[in-house]
Formats: C-alpha cells, sequence, structure tokens
C-alpha cells in the first residue's frame, strides 16, 4: 500500500493509492499519517476500507506532496553503511554501523525546493532507502525481530553540507540539518508490499547525469540488523525515521562531479519506492 500527504506545508492531508493507482482520501479513516496511526493499526484499517469501497476518490493533480509521514520525533542516520562508499571517501569501513542524528525540521517534501545554506562551499546528496517504525523498538532479541517493528519504506535524499559536517568542530549533525536537508518521499510504501528491503535498486542524477547507480543489497549492515542495533541504544518510537546510507557516487567522493548549485535539478528513484524531483535554491 502507498501512503502519501497532499497539501500546502502544514496542511496536509492523507491519501492512499488503490490498486489502480488511483488516489483515495484517507480523511474517513485518519486525518493524518504519524506514530498514532502507525502503531494503531492504522494499515489494516486502511485496508478494510478501501476493501469496503469506503473512501472516496480524490484528483490530486497538480497538488504539492508533502513528506508521507507527519514530523518523526527521530531521525535517525547510519552513515558510511556501503562499502564503496566508505572507499570513495576515504574511510574505513566500520565495524560497528556509524550512528547520528539529524534534526527532524529538515523533512520537507519530496519535490520541495532544497536550499544552499548562506555559507554553503559543499552541499552534497545522497539517495537512501529511509524506515519508518511501525512500533515501538527496545531492546530486540535479534535482528529477526525488526521486521516486525518497521511500517514501511520511503526515499530520503540526505542533503549534506561537506565542508560544515568535516571541517567545523567534526560534529557531523550542524553539516546534515540545515533547513530543507532531507526530502522524503513520495509515498510511504508499507513492507509487505517492498518484500525484501535488501533487494531494491536505488539512483540519483543531478540535471539528468546519472551520479548514484546502487543496491540495498550493498550495505555493510541490513535494515534488519541496523533497527537490531538501534534497539540497543535508544528507544525507537513509532513514526520515527532511520536513513540507512548511501552508496558510492556523491560529489565529496568524485572529482569530477560539482556541487549542488542554485538552479540545480536532482532525481532522486528506488525500485518500488517511486521518484522524488527537487530543485535546488539559495537561502
Amino acid at each position: 500500500m502507498r501512503l502519501l500527504r497532499v497539501g500546502d506545508p502544514g496542511s496536509e492531508v492523507p491519501v492512499v493509492l488503490d490498486g489502480s493507482g488511483r488516489a483515495r482520501d484517507l480523511r474517513p479513516v485518519t486525518s493524518e499519517i504519524g506514530g498514532d496511526f502507525l502503531s494503531g493499526g492504522g494499515v489494516s484499517r486502511v485496508r478494510d476500507a478501501l476493501a469496503g469501497g469506503d473512501l472516496p476518490a480524490m484528483d490530486i493533480t497538480g497538488m504539492r506532496i508533502g513528506a508521507p509521514i507527519r514530523r518523526p520525533g527521530a531521525l535517525v542516520c547510519i552513515g558510511l553503511n556501503y562499502s564503496d562508499h566508505a572507499a570513495e571517501t576515504r574511510a574505513e569501513p566500520p565495524a560497528e554501523p556509524v550512528v547520528f542524528m539529524k534534526a527532524t525540521s529538515t523533512i520537507v517534501g519530496p519535490d520541495d525546493t532544497v536550499l544552499v545554506p548562506r555559507t554553503s562551499v559543499s552541499t552534497d546528496y545522497e539517495v537512501e532507502l529511509a524506515v519508518v517504525l511501525g512500533a515501538t523498538a527496545r531492546y530486540l532479541d535479534s535482528p529477526r525481530d525488526a521486521a516486525a517493528v518497521i511500517a514501511g519504506y520511503a526515499i530520503s535524499d540526505d542533503v549534506s553540507e561537506r565542508d560544515f559536517q568535516l571541517h567545523r568542530g567534526g560534529q557531523w549533525t550542524k553539516g546534515k540539518s540545515c533547513e530543507t536537508f532531507n526530502p522524503l518521499g513520495p509515498w510511504l510504501v508499507t513492507a509487505d508490499e517492498v518484500g525484501d528491503p535488501q533487494a531494491l535498486g536505488m539512483r540519483l542524477s543531478v540535471n539528468g547525469k546519472p551520479r548514484q547507480d546502487g543496491n540495498t543489497a550493498n550495505m555493510l549492515f541490513g535494515v534488519h540488523h541496523i533497527i537490531w542495533y538501534l534497539s540497543q541504544f535508544m528507544v525507537l518510537e513509532p513514526g520515527d525515521v532511520v536513513n540507512t546510507g548511501t552508496p558510492a557516487g556523491v560529489a565529496l567522493g568524485a572529482n569530477d562531479f560539482d556541487y549542488l548549485r542554485e538552479g540545480d535539478t536532482v532525481e532522486v528513484a528506488i525500485d518500488r519506492l517511486g521518484v522524488q524531483r527537487h530543485r535546488i535554491g539559495q537561502a
């Protein structure tokens, strides 16, 4: 099932795409797609409403698509999770997942404008598989238990300012948390429809030119391992989002790739999760 939110920022309404790809208004079931909805059997209620024909058709042509989930309580990120990306950035593959936090205020719609910060010299892109929690993850016994707490998946662009990240105090969060630095969506695709999260092709292009072309099969630490691992250090709540790392092809690791600048167009795609297309503006 593909869930999304449409409308102006702060006024989005929940929508589901039916089996034919037609938009259906979710407001008879819920006013919002967030942690309470996901943990309270919301997905099952939507399935029942679709089967019963209880959701009216909705014309969303020309409407803005927002992030598919209301702002989460936490946006947790995994760094250096692909060996080719670690190699291109001249970093040793980590023995355990590298974890950092990103401000949840960075989350914007998949096609919203991404703003280059005023003092930026190296704004970069990162296609990533985002995991959305559907239940609390706390001290999971093993990675096998992770599937039960995952609601679904979405596309994330973990936009990063490399100078802020690497040369302004050595703290990654400040290079990851600038406004608009996490386009998310277009859809939250439920886990049952995605299938194996370690078999998804992922691609990113800038101005129509390919930059990243990878596959989640090449993660150093798979999705279920990541969720289990994080649960040993923090409590993940329903609606929280976990970015799982990026493959090779970022500007930081390629001498012939320019960093993002005003006027660029970034297109990001992951198999079965749709496409996002955002323009680059200037703060």
